[in-house]
């Protein structure tokens, strides 16, 4: 079965277009959390972030931001949250790259999941095993 962004991207299945160039589509999320729930997508497939070569997750969230200021503009909103999920284990639906903008109101009630709370200790442990697993990478990549 075909990716349902691949197939809103291949003009197969209808989507309320927000904005396309050659490599991005921004569309409205069918099942929006608050009005102008708005996802970019590449139109390339990728399964997940860590697949897309750098620049292009650079691209991706220059545009982001960049469409962010529409959205919030568009529906009058107080604030607004950035989400993007990769993997089964962290709620992506749909197996292909996208960023979520969802407007924020002052009274919206909608908040992240459960938090916990971990020692210092703990998070500089975390946070050295982290730095084990972080490739070189040259500033002028990121560009």
């Amino acid at each position: 079965m075909e990716c349902i962004f691949c197939s809103i991207i291949s003009k197969n299945r209808e989507a309320a277009y927000v904005y396309e160039n050659d490599r991005f589509i921004a569309i409205m999320d069918k099942y929006p959390i608050n009005i102008g729930h708005t996802l970019v997508i590449p139109k390339k497939h990728y399964h997940t972030i860590i697949d897309m070569p750098v620049n292009e997750v650079g691209m991706l969230f220059a545009l982001t931001a960049h469409l962010a200021k529409a959205v919030i503009k568009a529906v009058n909103s107080d604030g607004f949250s950035i989400g993007q999920n990769n993997g089964e284990a962290a709620n992506q639906i749909i197996p292909h790259v996208h960023v979520h903008i969802i407007p924020r109101f002052a009274n919206d009630k909608t908040r992240w999941s459960s938090r916990r709370f971990m020692t210092f200790e703990q998070l500089q442990n975390v946070a050295e095993n982290i730095r084990r697993y972080i490739e070189p990478i040259e500033i002028e990549e990121l560009v």
